[in-house]
This record gives C-alpha cells, structure tokens and sequence, in this order.
C-alpha cells in the first residue's frame, strides 16, 4: 500500500471532525432532507437555541452548510458534498 499519496486529506479529516458531535450530525442529516429555519430545528431537537445557533455557526463556518435570508429567518441546508456523502453512507 503507497502511503506517499499527494492528497492531504485535511479537509475530508476536518468534515468527519465537526460530524463527529450528535447534535451537529442530527442537523445536517436534517438538513439533507430539506431545508430548515433555526426554530424548526431547535423545536425538533428539542434543544435551546442558542445551542443550535452554536453548532449551525460551526457548521457554517466549516463550509458544511449555507444560510438564505427570507425577511428576518435565516434558511440553512447543506451545501458540502463529503457532508451530503457521509449522511447517506451512515
């Protein structure tokens, strides 16, 4: 086996990383299905939102998910394909 690959995979180690907490998998597992507001996601977490603000925002942050403004909510859905990949191999 040649373990002198040119890839890095940095990036793809960094994805599997922030998945690897269950309420940031629950959210992107979600959010592959549809897309969803902050509230509709708290609620069905059942969760504060400021937690679920804490993990959409390192979510985002990470390049997993992206945010559409409509008037004063924010509509989050997945935008990374290793993300999208993961969800559906698990």
């Amino acid at each position: 086996m040649d373990f002198t690959i040119s890839r890095t995979f940095e990036q793809e180690a960094e994805i599997l990383k922030v998945l690897g907490h269950p309420i940031r998998l629950k959210i992107v597992a979600g959010l592959c299905t549809q897309e969803c507001n902050v509230k509709h996601i708290w609620e069905c977490l059942n969760l504060p939102q400021a937690t679920v603000s804490q993990h959409l925002a390192l979510l985002k942050n990470k390049g997993i998910i992206e945010g559409k403004r409509d008037g004063v909510e924010v509509f989050y859905t997945v935008v990374h394909p290793l993300a999208r990949k993961i969800v559906d191999i698990i």
